[in-house]
């Protein structure tokens, strides 16, 4: 047979496969064109040119259909040096891997209206559809695009007991009055994507159902519903189109949202946040949950203790994720709006914010807390606004929050400054300095306890060189900075809290929430007062 034929049959099928292709050769190569067709298990049609190189372009075709991505493999003809393939002819090939018969799984519970709707505009889109039901009329091959697959059972849950369900499957639960059994079942599936029809009186019925039979709050939030897009959808065509926008924008890792308000086209909605510790993170947590497109900056190795809810710590790790948002290292403006469309908050070493010229926000947020201004200026962006001491409103910014806790933690200035730095910690349990672990000399951090550890007064926490630092009390490890950092003499490395198992070291603090809440609303009233 045809090798390409053969391929347009395996893609037909959706049974996956890769083809090879030579990209170019030099010197005395086994073979100068070619194609070949390797399937999962190694089975091949077709070749090129044999030998260890085709040997290994097949295990690197294998490992591409598994991860579902695209290579291109290089080899040398030669027995040592770099992408040596243990052969004497002397060449180099270079072959382009691509990977087939791979769509996207999408299993629809019940064979109702919109479900058949939902077939349709699914099988346009390219996904390997199956349907199940426990009415067979429903089921009439007529109802669906060809090739779908219809599984009949006398219940619901014997119908699910029959489909293979992976973490490459998206699911759509749709049924007249068998939604509880449903989900019961698919709840417990490690799927991409599972989505519950129901009005919002009948989901928390099942919500409560769910949880009653032990199934997590993580699990259930998972679930989406109620399912699609808010397009004021009504009929089944309409509810199709609703959900498949949902479904499209989780496969493609999509942020979502209206064309217009990308933030390359408009940037009216874009926040630049100096700083990336606990403070900036709370505030960024609740920009973006409301809707700003927010990018931080820092500095290459901040010298953050609240690694767990500070965004900082992706410089560290590549990733860190903070109630249930993710933040991930940025290297360019292109990588930067990348991130922005999967739903990330990218963060940017970026010590002199000059990313500022090249983004052009609409807003910057100072939130370094420095207890003075590093660089801020109001011509940074049309609205600047800075946290805590070292900033005159009027001046160098347009507004700027109070971050001294009490009475006006979080009051909002326009003119004039905040409260000057007291040096005094926050009281927790009575408790301010006393909590606050410090450098006992300059040199490097060395740590012997995790965040959120539960100490004993006297316990060994960290070092600095060779002399270690005890815990001053009793309680949880909420602070402590990375790993290997370089401190100076009396610098701020960590701290306790006496509430022990009490205090939550995974959450935004209050103060970062309350902060975060008076940003959002200066933002809002210089946009506001700009029109």
């Amino acid at each position: 047979m045809n090798i390409f034929a053969h391929a347009a049959e395996l893609e037909e099928l959706n049974i996956p496969f890769a083809m090879a292709n030579i990209l170019e050769t030099s010197g005395s190569a086994p073979r100068h064109q070619g194609q070949m067709i390797i399937k999962a298990d190694g089975t091949t049609l077709g070749t090129i040119g044999g030998g260890m190189i085709e040997r290994y372009v097949i295990e690197q075709a294998i490992e591409a259909i598994q991860q579902r991505e695209p290579r291109v493999v290089k080899g040398r003809m030669t027995r040592t040096g770099p992408d040596a393939m243990d052969m004497d002819c002397g060449g180099s090939m270079s072959v382009h891997i691509d990977v087939f018969g791979l769509k996207a799984p999408l299993i629809l519970i019940g064979a109702g209206h919109v479900n058949r709707a939902v077939a349709q505009a699914a099988h346009v889109l390219g996904f390997d559809i199956t349907v199940v039901d426990t009415y067979a009329d429903s089921l009439a091959e007529d109802n669906f695009p060809q090739g779908s697959k219809l599984v009949f059972a006398d219940t619901m849950e014997q119908a699910i007991d029959k489909l293979t369900i992976t973490a490459q499957s998206y699911l759509v639960i749709a049924t007249n009055h068998e939604d509880k059994d449903a989900i019961s079942k698919i709840v417990k599936q490690d799927a991409k994507y599972i989505g519950l029809m129901a009005s919002k009186r009948k989901l928390q019925t099942l919500v409560s159902h769910l949880k009653n039979i032990g199934i997590s709050d993580e699990r259930v939030q998972a679930v989406y519903s109620p399912i699609g897009f808010s397009i004021g959808a009504e009929t089944p065509e309409e509810i199709a189109v609703s959900i498949m926008g949902e479904i499209l924008k989780v496969k493609n890792g999509a942020a979502g949202g209206l064309m217009k308000d990308d933030p390359r086209i408009n940037r009216k909605r874009l926040v630049l946040i100096r700083g990336a510790g606990d403070i900036a993170t709370g505030v960024a947590v609740r920009l973006h949950n409301v809707g700003f497109k927010v990018v931080m900056t820092d500095i290459a190795k901040p010298t953050i203790i609240r690694r767990s809810v500070s965004f900082a710590q992706c410089l560290f790790d590549d990733t860190a994720t903070v109630e249930g948002i993710t933040a991930k290292k940025a290297h360019s403006c292109h990588s930067v709006f990348e991130l922005i469309d999967k739903g990330m908050i990218p963060v940017l070493v970026d010590e002199e914010c000059n990313f500022a010229a090249k983004l052009q926000p609409n807003f910057v947020v100072d939130a370094i807390l420095a207890k003075r201004n590093l660089g801020t200026t109001k011509a940074l962006a049309p609205h600047t606004v800075a946290l805590g001491p070292g900033f005159m409103a009027g001046v160098d910014c347009d507004a700027v929050i109070e971050t001294n806790r009490g009475h006006h933690l979080g009051r909002i200035i326009y003119q004039g400054e905040t409260a000057p730095n007291t040096g005094i910690p926050g009281n927790i349990g009575g408790y301010t300095h006393q909590r606050v672990l410090r450098a006992p000399e300059a040199g490097t951090m060395r740590c012997h306890a995790s965040l959120g550890d539960i100490v004993k007064e006297g316990e060994l926490i960290a070092q600095i060189n060779d002399t270690p630092i005890i815990a001053p009390m009793s309680g949880k490890v909420r602070g402590l900075l990375n790993e290997g950092l370089e401190v100076h003499q009396g610098f701020k490395i960590g701290d306790i809290d006496p509430r022990g198992d009490k205090a939550d070291h995974l959450s935004v603090s209050d103060k970062a929430r309350a902060i975060g809440g008076s940003v959002l609303e200066a933002l809002l009233h210089l946009d506001m007062r700009s029109l």
